[in-house]
């Protein structure tokens, strides 16, 4: 039987929310017990209320009641987890032609506010027990390293990173979701860099498809950062060695 909710309303824009009890009567329908499952059909709300007493004080139900809960409470421990980060071929390519090497990558701080939990599903967190802030590290760190201008030992210069927006809302129109980022690049010479990205991208109605597609999304919104800094005009000021 399909989930129905009831709904009143009264004059004017107060409406009141009636809770639906078609998932109540399913349940009651489908095992024996004292209780006739047609009262608690969504009908009147004394009826309803009267024949979830009824459900939750019998012993049989107790145990259906503690195994629904179970299973909410692991459907709400869900982690989210991005894609480690791959190099971008265009990123890669403007790195070498700056042709400027020995650079190294410093400590990157997190934004003031960012709420990662998605949906009431679980929260969004980065592979490796990684912070949103040292995944971004690392990708400009590795963006370095394959274009052979990363130096950690001998450096000329250091860049170091801040976060300075960073959210995730998952309900754009509904079914879709975006990233916002807004990243501050700091070097040792004294400059420093911001650049800004908006992802846009399908999300999903439901909340744990929503959250995956969500937490997948952050890999490509953090290559479009990386490669936005590293093809501004003024990412190669960063990297000349301060008189």
């Amino acid at each position: 039987m399909p989930l129905k909710f009831a709904m009143r309303y009264r004059t004017g824009r107060d409406r009141r929310y009636m809770w639906s009890a078609s998932a109540l009567w399913v349940i009651l329908a489908a095992t024996p017990s004292p209780v006739d499952p047609s009262i608690a059909r969504p009908a009147g709300g004394g009826q309803v209320f009267q024949s979830l007493a009824l459900f939750i004080t019998g012993e049989p139900y107790m145990k259906k009641i503690a195994v629904v809960l179970a299973v909410m409470s692991l459907s709400a421990c869900s982690t989210f987890t991005p894609p480690r980060y791959s190099i971008s071929a265009d990123t890669n390519v403007a790195l070498k032609s700056i042709g400027i090497g020995n650079i190294n990558v410093g400590p990157f701080t997190g934004p003031a506010t960012f709420d990662r939990a998605c949906r009431g599903a679980g929260p969004i967190a980065p592979p490796d027990n990684m912070s949103f802030e040292a995944y971004i590290q690392k990708a400009l760190a590795d963006e370095l390293k394959v274009a052979g201008l990363f130096d950690d030992k001998t450096p000329k210069i250091t860049l170091t990173g801040s976060l300075e927006t960073l959210s995730f809302p998952s309900s754009r129109g509904l079914t879709g979701g975006q990233w916002d980022i807004g990243l501050r690049l700091k070097s040792s010479n004294g400059k420093s860099l911001f650049v800004s990205e908006h992802y846009e991208f399908e999300s999903g109605f439901i909340a744990d498809t929503a959250c995956k597609q969500t937490a997948e999304a952050y890999f490509p919104a953090v290559q479009n950062v990386i490669g936005k800094a590293i093809r501004n005009p003024d990412f190669k000021a960063l990297l000349a060695q301060s008189q």
